[in-house]
């Protein structure tokens, strides 16, 4: 009854006071508009690594104790006259001046001033290349702009000489420069695209341009909540990225249900008053209720180590939570000082003309949903059957995914970190941003041990050299004293090897186990792409269970207050995993196993490792959405039979019915969303918004129209059944709409009558 209450107080608000609400909401967007968006875009490119793993605590302790933590920048100096060119070598000073200069390189090495033989594996095998390396201090954070600043300026094409530069940080920080680029570039064809299909949707311009105004505030608002949680915890530019995809799809997809209901109340002869309190206390409690298991099923992401993935999840709460807030009390104050005008400017009615056709009537329960229905009903178990098949069919590719961190290749070809990792896989024999860092902190002993150390790390297979105190070491043996980036200091040393393999691969991975088993003086920690690259995928892999957990509890626990039942929330957890199963398995396909050109980014055999989880979770929590609408309309339906197994198949007939429509067209628009967040050039970005739609489409117009009637069909009454203890509970503090149902406008109820009369003779 509070709830109820509230929503009719809003409502009353909106017919008493609609300028005021309004001019305050338009105020309210408008500053946070000035103030987050800009300060969104200034959010760090960062978060990747998990604190106090052994990588991060190797790079720790390199920064402590030796002054030499941080992350590896390599410049590619290629010139057309060759690398020992007069014009290639200048260039080359210049940089090595600019890292000589600045007060976060560290460790420089240039092929044009290393002695031999540390100058051969700087020098590629076109002899038109040559490296130049240091380190950059810093944390991820830190070295992502330092080694941005440091770049810019002297990478290009210039006097037949092209300077790329690349390493992790500098991938990080054009992934971040490209996602504000993608950022505006999704906007420009969400809104447009969305704006079509609400016209398609609604028929009047008015109608479709009133869910685009709500989300374009709950845009603004989210831009400035994460700048504000920016001031006290990280949060990552990707942030704004999910966060205006999830503002403008939640946002269009709560008002539209928000506006539907009222038409559909309007349509029943209800007075405008009247249908407007309807309309919040029916749909208005629906949309609150899938906010609050939207927002609850995204925060389970708040457990994972990385703050990317946590401000992902700060990105999904704050956009359920200001899409709330605007659709339930910027579109009753629209809907009111609209009026009957939400219907003016109707554009489907002269093209429908055009070709010589009528426009539906929208509100009817005699469509196409309603006949789905009835066929699923009819043919429960077959249909059933076959849908569960196909599901489970798409989602074998799944079973086959690799997870790992995100390398140069998820940027465009254009980036410099790109072509710098290409020319670094393809024209040189060791991969400088490869390295791995042997740390021992203390107890390293005397020299003597650190080189038979050294010279047995050098031993290990597809291992180029071995960098430490004393020289550098090759198949066991130390071929020069000169060395680079290793150091003894008391009882702590450091040591570098250098390897030919892909710090991503299976066979990288496999090589820092053999380098671990090497026997050493002293407890050692390793650092490096391949150490980060294992404990970063650990932080997602060892708290995946708990999310998984947290999702399935959570899911019971909500629609078993939505409904009282202990047996929908069960079908309802097995529905969503199938289709969710099949969306991975799509992806799989497409994205690391390389089919359909791998939707125009580079196969790398792997996943991005934090995009499963966070597919799963908006995924998950989407398909959440739509049952919540679904079941609280079939549930509402429930209410107002005599609750027989017949009106069991009624009540999803019709709930079906009004639902449908608008699940379609809310699906619709997501997807529309999730293509334009697909346009984007970061490649993890691009998977991420194809498998939101993919799952969305597979969701809307598969499980919902298919399997959920098929299923409650079969279970027939079960469906709502609880144990007596549980029921009582339900009866007392459950979410109930009795209070809300009780009362039908008097053209709909005839109509309803009308079609359950359908449902039986069928």
């Amino acid at each position: 009854m509070g709830r109820a209450m509230l929503l009719t107080r809003i409502a009353r608000l909106a017919l008493r006071a609609p300028r005021a609400v309004l001019i305050s909401a338009f105020v309210c967007a408008l500053a946070a508009g000035v103030y987050g968006l800009p300060a969104g875009l200034q959010l760090p490119a960062a978060g990747y690594d998990v604190p106090d793993s052994e990588s991060a605590r190797a790079d720790r302790a390199l920064e402590e104790v030796f002054g030499a933590g941080g992350y590896t920048i390599v410049f590619t100096v290629t010139g057309e006259a060759g690398v020992d060119s007069p014009a290639t070598r200048a260039r080359a000073d210049t940089i090595t001046a600019a890292l000589g200069n600045s007060p976060y390189a560290r460790n420089i090495l240039s092929y044009w001033a290393a002695p031999e033989p540390l100058n051969a594996s700087l020098r590629g095998n076109d002899d038109r290349t040559g490296l130049v390396v240091a380190r950059i201090a810093g944390n991820d954070e830190q070295a992502t702009v330092r080694s941005h600043d440091l770049a810019e300026p002297l990478i290009g094409t210039r006097d037949g000489v092209h300077v790329a530069a690349g390493g992790q940080a500098m991938t990080y920080s054009e992934g971040g420069h490209q996602s504000k680029s993608d950022l505006l570039l999704m906007e420009a064809i969400a809104f447009p695209l969305t704006f079509v299909a609400l016209v398609w949707i609604f028929g009047s311009a008015i109608a479709a341009a009133l869910p685009l105004v709500v989300a374009a505030g709950a845009v603004a608002a989210s831009s400035a909540a994460l700048s504000l949680i920016g001031e006290f915890t990280g949060v990552s530019v990707f942030a704004i990225n999910l966060a205006t995809a999830l503002c403008l799809a939640l946002a269009i997809d709560y008002t539209l249900f928000i506006v539907s209901r009222y038409r559909e109340e309007i349509a029943g002869d209800a007075p405008p008053g009247e249908a407007l309190i309807r309309t919040m206390n029916t749909a208005g409690r629906t949309v609150t209720y899938s906010a609050l298991t939207v927002a609850l099923t995204i925060s389970a992401m708040v457990v994972f180590p990385q703050y990317l993935v946590r401000s992902l999840a700060y990105a999904g709460l704050v956009s359920v939570a200001f899409s709330l807030i605007g659709s339930l009390l910027v579109t009753p104050v629209l809907l009111v000082l609209l009026g009957r005008r939400i219907d003016t400017l109707d554009l489907r009615r002269p093209i429908a003309r055009i070709f010589g056709r009528t426009v539906s009537d929208t509100t009817s329960t005699d469509n196409r949903w309603y006949r789905t229905a009835v066929f699923a009903t009819r043919h429960a178990l077959p249909v059933a059957l076959a849908v569960g098949a196909i599901l489970l069919v798409l989602t074998l590719p799944a079973l086959g995914m690799k997870l790992g961190y995100p390398d140069e290749r998820v940027l465009p070809d254009t980036a410099s970190a790109r072509q710098a990792g290409e020319i670094l896989r393809t024209d040189f024999d060791q991969n400088l941003a490869g390295t791995v860092y042997v740390v021992m902190p203390d107890g390293a002993g005397d020299s003597g041990e650190i080189a038979e150390y050294a010279a047995a790390l050098s031993r290990v297979p597809e291992v180029t050299t071995v960098a430490a105190p004393d020289g550098t070491y090759r198949h066991g043996s130390r071929i020069t004293a000169a060395t680079y980036d290793s150091a003894q200091l008391g009882d702590a040393a450091y040591l570098s090897v250098g390897t030919t393999l892909d710090p991503y691969s299976d066979a990288g991975r496999q090589q820092l186990k053999d380098l671990d088993a090497v026997p050493a003086p002293a407890p050692t920690q390793f650092g490096g792409l391949a150490q980060r690259n294992i404990d970063n995928v650990a932080g997602i892999t060892d708290h995946t269970p708990h999310v998984l957990i947290v999702i399935a509890v959570m899911t019971f626990v909500l629609i078993f207050l939505m409904t009282g039942s202990v047996i929908l929330p069960i079908k309802a957890l097995l529905m969503n995993l199938l289709s969710l199963g099949a969306g991975f398995g799509v992806l799989v396909w497409i994205f690391q196993d390389g089919h359909l050109d791998a939707a125009g980014t580079t196969a790398t055999g792997y996943f991005t490792a934090f995009i499963p989880p966070l597919l799963a979770c908006v995924a998950y929590a989407l398909a959440m959405d739509y049952e919540v609408f679904v079941l609280s309309r079939i549930r509402e339906e429930w209410l107002k039979s005599p609750r027989t197994a017949a009106d069991n198949e009624r009540a999803v007939a019709l709930g079906l019915a009004r639902t449908g429509r608008i699940v379609t067209a809310a699906a619709t628009v997501m997807i529309f969303v999730f293509i334009a967040m697909s346009a984007g050039q970061v490649s993890f970005m691009r998977g991420l918004g194809i498998g939101l739609a993919v799952g969305v489409a597979l969701d809307a117009f598969l499980v919902r129209p298919l399997l959920v009637p098929a299923t409650m069909r079969l279970m027939g009454r079960l469906n709502w059944w609880a144990p007596a203890p549980l029921a009582r509970w339900h009866a007392r503090w459950g979410f109930t709409e009795e209070d809300t149902v009780t009362s039908t406008p008097p053209k709909r109820a005839a109509e309803d009558r009308d079609v359950a009369a359908k449902v039986v003779a069928e």
